[in-house]
């Protein structure tokens, strides 16, 4: 058998674990939608990317989270490889509460991973399993210096709303394909070869190409500051191309605000791919984002236990999806993404 067959083969094994025993699904649960109202500001506008703030009460007053970027840049959280491709080890050896959300890539170890939910690690928690998705396909060795029994940097996210319904919901083959998908949109908007000489199948490599950073920092650059004196907001809905693309809300406004380069970053990403040159971009305004979050609530409701306490609740009309992550009575996190 090839390594890749063998790769490929892991992967699905892997599945059956992260989806069954690691987090006990239970799909079609019972749940109880919520339909919260924030005030919106903006538009903020750069090019074909328009970004508006959400602004509400914090759901968890008072409390300080590390990012799962700050955590492993002060080695406060060891992400563990496991040799299973869908799941991972997180180990939070800090006295502060770690907040790992789905998306985040992790860098290094075997092969590059993404985490597939929303976790709040607790402090000195030992060895938790996390849910993952590789999104690089073909290496499973140590790559240049990096470690290969860990994770190094989690400093990107996925840009893509078909990325994260992959790696929520889809399964490997579809995160897969998603990446091969970006990565060819990237190419075609920036003219240029986006693979890493590398790992040519790396989506972390992709993200770092030095003409793909240079373009996202203009579009950061003119929308970073839109935050400076916003203390209350406590998350954005992103349009592109002048349509209504994802909205993300989190659990209080200092979380947010930890996570802003990053979320930033993801949609200026997602705003260079979609680039359409010499088309006219639409005015959106907060009507629509009002309607976008609204409409939601009309979908078809599902449940699943993440870890102990944590759960996950999914929203689903034939346009749109909300993945609502609530720890008890707490909601930590709602992802917000249009199909």
């Amino acid at each position: 058998m090839t390594m890749s067959s063998r790769l490929h083969l892991a992967c699905t094994l892997g599945l059956a674990v992260t989806a069954g025993l690691a987090f006990g699904q239970q799909p079609n649960a019972p749940a109880k939608a919520t339909e919260p109202s924030y005030r919106i500001s903006g538009p903020f506008t750069h090019e074909n990317l328009t970004i508006f703030l959400l602004h509400g009460d914090d759901q968890v007053k008072d409390k300080k989270f590390l990012t799962l970027d700050e955590a492993l840049k002060a080695k406060q959280v060891i992400v563990h490889e496991t040799k299973n491709v869908n799941q991972l080890s997180i180990e939070n050896v800090s006295t502060e509460s770690v907040f790992v959300q789905a998306g985040d890539i992790v860098k290094g170890g075997q092969q590059d991973r993404t985490i597939a939910v929303d976790l709040v690690v607790p402090p000195k928690s030992g060895k938790l399993p996390v849910s993952s998705f590789c999104v690089e396909a073909n290496r499973w060795s140590k790559r240049g210096s990096e470690n290969e029994k860990a994770f190094d940097s989690s400093t990107r996210g996925l840009s893509s709303n078909k990325l994260k319904l992959a790696a929520r919901a889809g399964g490997q083959g579809l995160v897969w394909k998603n990446v091969a998908y970006a990565q060819m949109q990237l190419k075609a908007s920036l003219k240029t070869e986006v693979k890493s000489p590398s790992s040519e199948s790396s989506l972390q490599l992709t993200l770092e190409n030095k003409k793909l950073v240079d373009a996202v920092k203009v579009y950061v650059k003119k929308l970073e500051k839109s935050l400076d004196k916003q203390t209350d907001a406590i998350g954005y809905a992103v349009a592109i191309n002048g349509k209504v693309n994802n909205a993300d809300v989190y659990a209080n406004a200092d979380l947010f605000r930890k996570l802003w380069p990053k979320l930033l970053t993801c949609s200026a990403i997602e705003a260079v791919a979609e680039a359409k040159p010499n088309t006219k971009v639409e005015t959106v305004k907060a009507d629509a984002i009002r309607k976008f979050l609204a409409d939601v609530s009309k979908g078809k409701l599902t449940e699943k236990k993440i870890h102990k306490d944590v759960k996950e609740l999914k929203q689903e009309t034939e346009k749109t999806v909300l993945f609502e992550t609530k720890s008890a009575a707490t909601v930590l996190r709602r992802s917000y993404i249009v199909k």
